[in-house]
């Protein structure tokens, strides 16, 4: 397995997939074109089996932390060490970025999603409420 940074739109376009629904070639190209975000994704041979995305967030007090905002593994690849190796992966290049952390957001009966990230050195924060503002559809 093979895990790097995708700099095309078109490498973000040819795993759909990993995604939750089709991803969008001008949502491709600006998540790229923006500052602090990766997409590392993983490969067999040619084929993308899984992805993580991570987004950099920055306050004037705090510094620099990363955001790990989804992670995505095709369903043959799992419990295959490829989720934790992605997580890994992400965790370094925020390290080499200057982050101060890393974190994430994941539902309490999400086995499979806490078993990954706690096996690549997460440890529970403790409880925390997520809050959201719905403005619509998608544009």
């Amino acid at each position: 397995m093979r895990i790097r940074p995708a700099t095309t739109a078109a490498e973000l376009l040819a795993a759909p997939h990993l995604y939750d629904t089709a991803p969008r070639p001008e949502w491709a190209a600006r998540f790229l074109a923006a500052d602090g975000h990766l997409m590392l994704i993983a490969y067999r041979g040619d084929a993308p089996v899984g992805f993580v995305s991570g987004v950099e967030m920055l306050h004037p007090d705090k510094g620099t932390e990363m955001c790990l905002y989804e992670l995505s593994v095709d369903e043959r690849y799992r419990r295959r060490g490829v989720g934790r190796a992605l997580t890994e992966a992400l965790a370094a290049r925020a390290r080499d970025r200057g982050c101060y952390d890393m974190w994430v957001g994941v539902e309490r009966d999400n086995e499979a999603a806490l078993a990954t990230y706690r096996s690549a050195g997460a440890a529970d924060d403790g409880v925390f409420t997520t809050l959201t503002w719905e403005f619509g559809t998608v544009r």
